[in-house]
């Protein structure tokens, strides 16, 4: 129920920008929206984060939070220092209706290396992350 707020932990205020380069078509499309997300995570766009950049299921589990989505998220924020993050690869798949993506992506926290997982959904003709593991 939490993933979200382990998400924005986990792609806290980072320092570099996150580069789509060498991806094209659906899966820079889905980089992007890892590239928006971290740029509001380092702005402190906590509304952006739940409007713009998570699925609808997230976003709804958090509204049933105390505070709602924006209040999980800021809370999360808060507990950042540094990161780097790094899209590795990203692979497309699913059906035309139901659009799916899966990018593996490097991050340095607190000076540990991690690679980890992130799935995105496509919703309105826009990608949006549903889960990172």
């Amino acid at each position: 129920m939490l993933c979200a707020p382990a998400l924005a932990l986990s792609l806290s205020a980072c320092a570099q920008t996150v580069s789509t380069s060498g991806l094209k078509g659906e899966a820079k499309a889905a980089a992007e929206t890892i590239k928006d997300l971290q740029s509001n995570v380092t702005s402190g766009e906590q509304k952006k984060i739940c409007k713009d950049d998570l699925a609808s299921a997230v976003v709804k589990r958090l509204q049933a939070l105390p505070g709602g989505c924006q209040q999980a998220i800021k809370e999360q924020l808060t507990e950042i220092d540094a990161l780097e993050l790094t899209v590795r690869s990203v692979q497309v798949g699913g059906t035309p209706a139901a659009r799916t993506a899966t990018a593996r992506v490097k991050s340095i926290y607190s000076g540990k290396k991690k690679e980890t997982t992130m799935s995105l959904v496509k919703e309105g003709g826009k990608w949006k992350i549903s889960s990172f593991s």
